[in-house]
């Protein structure tokens, strides 16, 4: 099963399909210093330095899933949230790619602010352009027009012929995968109609009440880390004390992530460089060590005040360091990035965590392989 990815980054969307089975026909990115970083790890990768709206899709099929993320400053918390009015909104493109590959599947993700109340009308603008995606948008008529256009073809009983998908939109926490990071991610998932799939997004597999009962009730998080359990919270939610009916791994947490890796230093090596300058701000105060982190960040200069530092229980502060930052979007430790502190950063906190990526990957792999013809010798 082979896929064609849409503004890869540092990779994290790529290493979780590779890890899911598939491989990757082509990869998009138009940043060179993220380009750099694909090639640097994966030389054997067809790497694309290109700005999208440049490709013809066409001319790289057939493939079998299409992915992404297009960029989501138009709809993110930090930014302005201009969403269909800021011209980084790359959703039509991700949708031109469907609409020219026709793949058995594709799967588009984005931040949690898309999901916002502001923003509504415009998802469904995007769920059902990607439902018909050979419906003929009008250039010159507003997106709200259009959108009026697609809820008749779609309510109508004489739809045009062409392949259409089944569409799901899923909000997820990267903790509840196994993740050591709280990182919220919307999901558009779709199948290809003609494939019937029944599918659903993955049940969650992590809990943050078995991270707390191996805290405060067995205590098996303390011994595991070789450490003396701290006092427990005044006061514990008594199903604490009832293991779950269907049992869950417990959350990761920051420790869990940089077990083994020792303190960063000055001249560190394999990206783990202490970066000196971390200070608080006013709801910046760090990821406390033993619970999952909080969702790494990037501006468009690098790491924004206040963010993507560790905190340790006495309250002492420290950025993360590249490698650490890697760990806890579960990068594997051979994935280096080549870039400045401040550029690896930035891909680091506008990657997709691998872990993530490799479970919805793999449910959908388990759908579309029935209908892959083997590969010829």
């Amino acid at each position: 099963m082979n896929t064609l990815e849409l503004f890869s980054g540092a990779g994290g969307l790529a290493l979780g399909l590779e890890q899911a089975g598939f491989t990757a026909t082509a990869l998009v990115e138009r940043n060179q210093d993220a380009c750099t970083t694909l090639r640097a790890n994966r030389p054997n990768w067809r790497v694309m330095e290109s700005d999208v709206r440049e490709i013809d899709f066409a001319s790289l099929g057939p493939v079998h899933v299409v992915a992404g993320g297009p960029p989501c400053q138009p709809f993110s918390m930090g930014g302005k949230a201009n969403g269909y009015d800021d011209h980084r909104d790359m959703f039509p493109q991700a949708v031109r790619a469907v609409r020219e590959l026709r793949p058995h599947a594709f799967m588009f993700e984005n931040v949690r602010g898309l999901l916002r109340p502001a923003f509504r009308n415009y998802v469904e603008f995007i769920r059902l352009q990607l439902t018909y995606p050979e419906f003929p948008v009008s250039q010159n008529l507003s997106w709200e027009v259009n959108l009026q256009r697609l809820e008749r073809h779609h309510t109508s009983r004489r739809r045009e012929q062409g392949p259409s998908y089944q569409v799901t939109i899923n909000l997820a926490d990267a903790a509840d995968y196994g993740v050591p990071q709280h990182r919220h991610r919307v999901f558009f998932v779709g199948f290809r109609n003609d494939l019937n799939a029944r599918w659903c997004f993955p049940t969650p597999t992590h809990s943050g009440d078995e991270l707390a009962r191996a805290k405060w009730i067995t205590s098996d998080y303390w011994r595991e880390h070789h450490i003396a359990r701290p006092t427990p919270p005044p006061r514990l939610p008594r199903e604490l004390e009832t293991p779950l009916i269907e049992p869950k791994a417990r959350w990761r947490t920051v420790r869990d992530a940089l077990r083994g890796l020792g303190e960063p230093t000055a001249s560190g090596r394999n990206n783990h460089v202490l970066q000196l300058g971390a200070r608080a701000y006013p709801g910046h105060t760090g990821s406390p060590l033993d619970e999952p982190s909080k969702a790494l960040k990037a501006g468009d200069h690098g790491v924004p005040g206040g963010e993507n530092m560790l905190r340790y229980p006495d309250d002492r502060l420290r950025y993360f360091s590249i490698r650490e930052s890697a760990r806890i979007q579960t990068f594997p430790n051979d994935w280096t990035f080549p870039g400045s502190w401040t550029e690896s950063m930035r891909q680091l906190g506008n990657a997709v965590p691998v872990e993530l990526a490799r479970v919805v990957a793999s449910s959908i792999a388990t759908v579309i392989q029935p209908h892959v013809e083997p590969a010829r010798l």
